[in-house]
């Protein structure tokens, strides 16, 4: 169960447990999931950026930087599933500590990345682009929410 798990969020959060996961996996992920690589829905769903070269060498690093926080969420969640079983107070506080400091790096890092996109592709384009992130981040956390055991599912005291 435990590795089912690790897998499927894996494959829906598009990151892995280990950075050396290569591009080309994530975008046959991506393609699995959604039916097109990222890149592309980015690409169909803006207007064409005036500086298109600049555009997407901003997106790269943007994409970094999001795989790399997805990766510590990642780790939460596989913290989260080998520890549900036995969860004491101090570990789900621990836990969910964590999830809202990588929150509050995902707000941080849309924040700064809406205000680059925008010089580049103007307000109105970089808000479509946070649109369509925002789309994908609440359907992946939504399918992972509905596979893990809640916590009135838990017989355990603290």
């Amino acid at each position: 169960m435990k590795y089912l798990f690790i897998l499927f969020a894996t494959l829906l959060l598009n990151i892995s447990p280990a950075s050396a996961q290569s591009d080309k996996e994530d975008v046959e992920i991506l393609q699995a999931t959604y039916g097109k690589e990222k890149k592309e829905l980015v690409r169909q769903y803006l207007k064409a950026p005036k500086d298109s070269v600049a555009f997407w060498k901003e997106y790269d690093e943007y994409e970094i930087k999001r795989k790399a926080i997805g990766r510590e969420r990642l780790e939460l969640l596989r913290q989260y599933v080998e520890s549900y079983e036995t969860m004491t107070g101090p570990v789900a506080s621990k836990i969910v500590t964590k999830t809202i400091e990588n929150d509050k790096k995902y707000s941080e890092l849309y924040h700064q990345y809406y205000s680059r996109f925008s010089k580049i592709i103007g307000s109105v384009e970089a808000a479509r682009l946070f649109q369509l992130e925002y789309y994908l981040q609440t359907m992946i956390r939504e399918t992972i929410q509905e596979n893990l055991p809640g916590i009135k599912e838990l017989d355990k005291n603290e």
